[in-house]
C-alpha cells in the first residue's frame, strides 16, 4: 500500500477564526514585549496564573505572532493508519521522548498505561509547553495523536520522528491554531 500525507505536509493550514472574546480582546488592544525567532514572535500580553501581581512581576505568556495572527499555540491532530509497534509500551515512550527532543520542548512527565486484552496504550508527554498525547488501537493499527505547543517550541518537527517510530502507510493532519487574539 502506499504512504499518503494529509493536511500541512501539502502546505494547507487550517482556517482560524477568532472567537467573540478574542475579537474583543484585539479590538481593545494590548500592551506586551516581544521576542522573536525566525519567522514567529512569543508575545507577553500581561499576568498569568502564577505571575506574582503584587510585586508587578510578570512573566511572558508565551503566546505567538505569526502571518499577522497571535495565538497561544499549534495544535496538531495528527492520525496514523496502517502503523506499528503500537502495543509497544517501550518503543512508544522512547517515540515521545525523541518528539520532544526535536520540537525543542521541555518535557516534565511521561505517564503511560497498557491496555489489556487488545495492548493498547494510552500516554501523555507534559511539556513545560503543553503535551503530546497518544491512544492506540493495535488491532487497526491506528494511532492518534495530539501534539500542542506554545512559545518557541516547533511542534510539526515531531511529525517525522512519529512517522519513522511507526512507519504508518497513511498519515492525516489536522493544524489549528488555539486561543487565535489577533
Amino acid at each position: 500500500m502506499s504512504k499518503t500525507v494529509a493536511f500541512t505536509d501539502l502546505g494547507v493550514i487550517s482556517e482560524a477564526r477568532p472567537s467573540r472574546i478574542n475579537s474583543e480582546i484585539s479590538e481593545a488592544g494590548f500592551s506586551g514585549s516581544m521576542t522573536s525567532f525566525k519567522d514567529t514572535n512569543v508575545v507577553a500580553l500581561g499576568p498569568r496564573c502564577g505571575d506574582d501581581l503584587y510585586s508587578g512581576s510578570v512573566q511572558a505568556d508565551h503566546f505567538v505572532e505569526r502571518d499577522g495572527m497571535i495565538f497561544a499555540g499549534t495544535h496538531l491532530i495528527i492520525d496514523l493508519w496502517g502503523a506499528s509497534r503500537l502495543d509497544d509500551l517501550d518503543h512508544i515512550e522512547l517515540a515521545l521522548r525523541d518528539a520532544v527532543l526535536a520540537t525543542g520542548a521541555t518535557l516534565l512527565h511521561i505517564h503511560l498505561h497498557h491496555f489489556t486484552p487488545n495492548g493498547g496504550v494510552s500516554g501523555v508527554a507534559v511539556l513545560a509547553e503543553s503535551h503530546i498525547s497518544i491512544h492506540t488501537w493495535p488491532e487497526r493499527g491506528y494511532a492518534a495523536l495530539d501534539v500542542f505547543m506554545c512559545g518557541e517550541a516547533r511542534p510539526h518537527d515531531a511529525v517525522p520522528v512519529l512517522r519513522r517510530a511507526f512507519d504508518p502507510e497513511s498519515v492525516q493532519i489536522g493544524d489549528h491554531r488555539r486561543g487565535v487574539v489577533g
